[in-house]
């Protein structure tokens, strides 16, 4: 039994949920089958004009040319869920569409797949959906690495412009840098250059940053030196003068 989430008071479908109508939809507007397709056949016996009956040679033809069709349309069904049924433990991007216009994406591993009327449907995360609705097959591996760049960039583009770089974006662009070092190879390809080369400049920008602060901070240390020196001689001299004036006394007493 699906079970259908609520916002504002109001069932919202699912992206399952979706897949499966979309798929019953399209095959209730897009397929005639056999039984149906006799009525229509009975329908133009009876209704048929009697004074230029249609012969049995084109009723022939027409039930002919449908067992071609209704052969091509299982062979098709064949062909599918043999496809669908390769894709057990594989890593897909399902994407569907709903009656209103949404695209939702849904991504995991397939855990099995379900038939229905010629019909298969994959299970993802405890999930249905039908397999028309499957955009990508991919191997773990890519999908990791893209994620990882994904978050990568997403981290980049959020970054000031290099002109308005403080020192309060330092932590990011040591983490963000840190991370594209410890990447692999692999992973490294799904970022173009222009991004490593902008890398390099925020990194460069940090630095220079970190530079010019510890100048200011020297120039501030040279100059407290400067005074303490200062305030040292004055006391020199203040000695100097009273044993200055010692010597007077000793030579009045004299």
């Amino acid at each position: 039994m699906a079970i259908a989430p609520i916002e504002n008071g109001k069932l919202v479908e699912t992206a399952s949920q979706a897949s499966i109508k979309e798929s019953e939809k399209k095959k209730s507007n897009s397929t005639v089958d056999k039984d149906q397709f006799l009525q229509l056949l009975v329908a133009q016996m009876k209704y048929q004009d009697p004074l230029e009956p249609t012969s049995n040679t084109e009723y022939i033809s027409q039930y002919a040319t449908f067992s071609e069709l209704e052969q091509m349309q299982n062979m098709s069904a064949s062909l599918e869920l043999a496809r669908a049924s390769s894709l057990v433990g594989q890593t897909v991007l399902m994407k569907v569409t709903d009656s209103a216009g949404k695209t939702t994406t849904a991504q995991g591993n397939v855990d099995y797949v379900y038939y229905e009327n010629n019909k298969a449907f994959l299970s993802i995360n405890g999930e249905l959906y039908s397999m028309d609705d499957l955009d990508t097959v991919a191997d773990p591996k890519y999908l990791s690495a893209y994620s990882a760049a994904a978050d990568f960039l997403n981290t980049y583009n959020k970054l000031p412009i290099l002109q308005l770089v403080t020192l309060e974006n330092e932590d990011t662009i040591k983490k963000l840098d840190e991370t594209y070092q410890n990447m692999s190879d692999y992973e490294k390809k799904f970022i173009s250059d222009d991004y490593v080369k902008g890398l390099k400049k925020y990194v460069e920008k940090i630095e220079e940053l970190r530079a010019g602060l510890k100048e200011e901070e020297g120039d501030k240390t040279e100059g407290t030196d400067t005074d303490d020196k200062t305030e040292g001689t004055d006391k020199t001299e203040g000695t100097d003068k009273t044993e200055g004036n010692g010597q007077s006394a000793d030579a009045d007493k004299k």
